[in-house]
């Protein structure tokens, strides 16, 4: 039982750190940068540049924010009941980048205008020919390599021999 509560509390840890990292960084986005005016960070490499996205990656679905609202509400509801059940640490690391980055954005989505449950997300990285994008929404990238990851390596959700 005390794997449990560790492992949990990997899900939970892992989430708070991204929902710091994002909730800080779009609160200094919008302090220090101006919309839609780009601004060199790392060369041509990466750039910041301020925008407010109302609908999902690549802004695609700008017209259903409702609907993003509730996905990104049911997923961090589903992924603390998985939390509850996880086994395997690679497994809780996962499971708290998703924890993470759904409730960044859907804090957005909750208290942005243009209003409750409408919010549009606060984007400000952009990589060359990649949309804008934030720490939440790289989050939720990395733990779907992860997940892919340990899909193909047979690691399993809940443990087993051999998988810590």
């Amino acid at each position: 039982m005390r794997r449990v509560g560790a492992l949990f509390g990997v899900v939970l840890g892992v989430g708070g750190l991204v929902y710091l990292a994002d909730r800080l960084t779009k609160t200094w986005a919008l302090a220090a940068l101006t919309e839609n005016e780009p601004r060199e960070f790392i060369g041509s490499l990466l750039r910041l540049r301020l925008i407010f996205n109302p609908g999902a990656a690549f802004s695609l679905g700008t017209q259903v924010t409702p609907l993003f609202t509730v996905i990104q509400a049911v997923v961090s509801v589903i992924v603390l009941y998985a939390a509850l059940r996880v086994r395997s640490w690679p497994w809780a690391l996962a499971l708290g980048l998703v924890l993470g980055g759904a409730a960044g954005n859907l804090t957005d989505r909750l208290t942005r205008p243009p209003g409750f449950g409408l919010g549009h997300v606060v984007d400000f990285l952009e990589l060359p020919n990649f949309p804008v994008f934030n720490i939440a929404d790289s989050a939720i990238v990395a733990a779907a390599a992860l997940v892919a990851l340990l899909s193909v390596r047979n690691v399993p959700f809940r443990g087993g021999p051999g998988h810590g």
